[in-house]
């Protein structure tokens, strides 16, 4: 049963600004092991998966009917590659399915999140 959906979008030249500043964004939003992948990455692949991570988070916690704050943070979501590049989401906050969508292209970010239990 579909327990809550929510969709997100970024400005990719916002999010290339905040990268071009150093790494403390990255840092407050990205949980380690997603920084570990963060830092495989340059230029429009680091914008993009830092963009994509922070919109999962948002996406996620709209689909939760809470929005990110006091009941989701933006370390209790984790989206990471598995074998072959897909993403996989995971949170501390939500115990069931969660089917993570990412795309983009040279303006927007946008990202669906559907939480099944």
């Amino acid at each position: 049963m579909i327990f809550g959906v929510g969709i997100d979008a970024v400005e990719v030249e916002r999010v290339a600004k905040i990268v071009a500043k150093g790494d403390n964004f990255a840092k407050k939003v990205l949980t380690a092991k997603e920084f570990t992948q963060y830092q495989q990455l340059q230029g429009k692949r680091q914008v993009e998966y830092l963009g994509g991570r922070f919109s999962i988070k948002e996406a996620f916690s709209k689909a939760m009917g809470t929005g990110l704050g006091k009941e989701v943070g933006l370390q209790d979501v984790e989206t990471l590659w598995d074998n072959v590049g897909h993403p996989v989401t995971t949170s501390t906050k939500f115990n069931g399915k969660i089917f993570p969508s990412i795309t983009h292209d040279n303006h927007e970010i946008i990202t669906l999140v559907v939480l099944e239990k």
